[in-house]
């Protein structure tokens, strides 16, 4: 998710006392390239295809995305051991609602496992309690958000509920995008992440309100047009927390992406940053505030 700074922007402070032209304004038209491939897929497996292929498909950008952040985590001490039960106990939660696996014992065992798992490889005493603890970071980080997109589907109307739910997030990072890109001057977080302008949350409010009213019109109308603009508002600022959530992680790892597996946005977990907390967010408002769950 971007809520980039304009180029003079970032650079005013460099700007010498001759006037030397403004720096020009560009799009990565990479990011536009991978959203035609990706758009289309995605869009054919929510509505057209059975729910477990929404399942299929969170679990494998899932998978990309918790080994990225493992990666990012270990480093140079990654644990092939610990990486496997971590992806193992994900697939699980992702899964768990076909499979009728109670989430909270899921946990418990997937813990015990992590940590019987450091124990006999024998583990630096150092990172004995560490590892595990951020192997099932990643799982709880990664894997319960992407779980709620399923629950999300199971729904009554849950395919254009799910349907909903991407494509307000994509409006409001790609509109976060464009509108920091082409008017961002003033920074958000720059401790954080210094491209985020006021611009782009602006552009990004915008553009997920709007988004959200063409929905709620065009296929969403189990949703009234107040929850449109109440969830545009709610997915546009529980994103771009998720996004600055992702930006400490590689803030702190020392990196600028998580990967390069998708062109012009970066790694898995770039593009799923927001997702993983717009996601719950959209869930427990559907389900609890607007009452969406069937009844037993």
């Amino acid at each position: 998710m971007g809520y980039p700074l304009a180029p003079d922007a970032i650079l005013h402070h460099s700007r010498s006392v001759t006037t030397s032209p403004a720096p020009t304004r560009h799009f990565d038209l990479r990011r536009l390239y991978t959203a035609v491939a990706l758009i289309p897929t995605v869009y054919l497996i929510i509505v057209h295809l059975a729910p477990w292929a929404l399942t299929l498909l969170l679990i494998a950008v899932g998978s990309i995305a918790l080994l990225e952040l493992y990666r990012l985590s270990f480093q140079s001490r990654l644990n092939y051991l610990l990486v496997g039960i971590g992806l193992a106990l994900f697939v699980l939660t992702v899964a768990r609602s076909h499979l009728s696996v109670p989430l909270p014992e899921l946990l418990l065992g997937g813990a015990f496992a992590l940590v019987l798992t450091v124990l006999v490889v024998g583990t630096s005493s150092a990172y004995r309690w560490k590892d595990p603890l951020l192997a099932l970071f990643g799982v709880l980080y990664v894997g319960i958000p992407l779980s709620t997109v399923v629950s999300v589907r199971s729904l009554p109307s849950g395919a254009f509920l799910a349907l909903f739910l991407a494509v307000v997030t994509w409006a409001s990072d790609s509109a976060a995008y464009y509108a920091g890109t082409l008017w961002g001057k003033h920074p958000l977080m720059p401790s954080i992440s210094p491209k985020k302008s006021y611009e782009g949350l602006l552009g990004g409010l915008i553009g997920a309100i709007a988004a959200a009213l063409l929905a709620q019109l065009w296929f969403a109308s189990v949703l009234s047009w107040t929850d449109a603009v109440a969830l545009g508002i709610l997915l546009t600022l529980t994103g771009l927390v998720g996004d600055l959530f992702e930006s400490a992680i590689k803030r702190r790892a020392g990196v600028k992406d998580s990967g390069g597996i998708l062109p012009g946005h970066g790694g898995m977990l770039d593009r799923l940053d927001s997702l993983l907390f717009t996601a719950p967010t959209f869930y427990y408002y559907v389900a609890y505030v607007r009452g969406l769950l069937p009844t037993l």
